[in-house]
């Protein structure tokens, strides 16, 4: 993943090397909030949806949706990082290749090992498209685009950001043979091929192809020295977030789903900011990446070196993804296992399994508890595997990791 290589960058300035830092800081963040979310996937008693505001408590809602910022920022970053490897290798660099290459590894990824580590089974007829899938795919298609000046790659990514949503009534069903198409480069549903043959692309392709491609713009802002400073991050990070607010006011355009008004105050918050992440609205996007570049400004500097914790995970976020599913996964299964629960059902998929007792599961308190023995378990072996590739350079494999 692109990513992976955003520790190895350093350009010339002082000021940039710092940035890089603030950048692992961001992105370790939200990696360490992608486990909550995934932890509370394979624990929490709660079988739906924590953002059903007619089911939902307070707390369960935010704990979902405080982990809504990790897709946009690692899409948002994964281009950002191509930029900078770009910057650092000069123009000749061979980009296109570097990132088709890691587009087709993510790929293969995605249909077997992240496949099986949702539900520990044999059968991978049944892919699903979820963030990797939508990096892998994206990396793809910045490998083209990156090809062209600067401003239309990145005109074209705002384009897909900002004017899906004109397209949220065109059903795959209304689409005759492109239907299928259809449904992976926007709407998200199931396409099958028969044969048991079944590919779930919930992370439909145009929003996260336009995400990469204005994160690779952003990258030139920050090999700029007029952009580096904390106080343009803050400005350009509060535009968005007044886009949002005004926007998301007017109920008039760039979420399929209007929030609405409720007897208790703090639901009708929790609806203003309920927003559609499956495929990701303009909304959800202005509302997840501006408070992302108030971090990144926050981290700037010599705040950076406060969180040299977040910065280990962030400089190895492909292995902390892949390990961290199979760690939730091995311990939900531990934890049924010796509580005499529904092993078989944990087994097959946590909460999406049809066979899990609705009365099985714990409540958040037991979930951020065991969120932050993975986290804490996980920090060591990363920071591990990150002196393994500084030993050995000559081990080629490990730099895909």
């Amino acid at each position: 993943m692109i990513a992976n290589h955003v520790g190895q960058i350093t350009l010339d300035t002082v000021s940039s090397s710092r940035r890089l830092a603030s950048i692992d800081v961001l992105r370790g963040l939200v990696m360490v909030l992608m486990t909550l979310d995934h932890t509370r996937d394979f624990f929490s008693a709660s079988h739906f949806s924590p953002t059903d505001l007619d089911k939902t408590s307070v707390a369960l809602f935010l704990t979902r949706w405080i982990t809504h910022f990790c897709a946009p920022v690692f899409v948002f970053l994964a281009g950002t990082s191509a930029y900078l490897w770009q910057s650092r290798r000069g123009a000749d660099a061979p980009l296109s290749r570097f990132l088709l290459e890691r587009g087709l590894l993510l790929l293969v990824l995605t249909c077997t090992v992240e496949a099986w580590s949702w539900n520990f089974r044999a059968d991978l007829r049944h892919i699903d498209g979820g963030v990797l899938w939508a990096i892998a795919w994206s990396m793809i298609a910045l490998a083209g685009l990156a090809k062209l000046p600067l401003g239309w790659c990145v005109a074209l990514g705002a384009t897909m950001i900002v004017g899906h949503n004109a397209f949220d009534a065109l059903k795959p069903v209304d689409l005759g043979s492109f239907g299928p198409w259809w449904a992976v480069l926007h709407t998200g549903d199931d396409v099958p091929f028969g044969d048991g043959w079944l590919l779930n692309p919930y992370y439909p392709l145009i929003p996260w192809i336009g995400v990469m491609a204005v994160g690779f713009g952003f990258g030139k802002l920050l090999t700029n020295d007029v952009w580096h400073t904390r106080r343009r991050l803050f400005n350009l990070g509060l535009t968005l977030i007044g886009a949002f607010l005004v926007l998301r006011f007017s109920n008039l355009y760039g979420d399929p789903k209007p929030w609405q008004n409720y007897p208790d105050p703090v639901f009708t918050v929790l609806s203003f900011i309920n927003c559609h992440k499956y495929p990701p609205s303009l909304l959800y996007l202005l509302m997840t990446l501006g408070p992302a570049l108030l971090i990144l400004a926050l981290a700037e500097g010599k705040a950076a070196e406060r969180f040299g914790f977040l910065q280990v995970f962030g400089r190895t976020p492909l292995f902390f993804y892949l390990l961290h599913l199979y760690l939730i996964h091995g311990l939900a299964v531990w934890v049924a296992a010796i509580t005499d629960g529904p092993v078989a059902a944990i087994i097959g998929g946590g909460i999406w399994s049809p066979d899990l007792p609705q009365d099985y599961g714990y409540g958040l308190p037991v979930v951020y508890g065991i969120w932050l023995f993975v986290v804490l378990t996980l920090f060591p072996i990363c920071q591990g595997f990150e002196t393994l590739k500084a030993r050995k350079p000559h081990w080629r494999w490990l730099k895909y990791l």
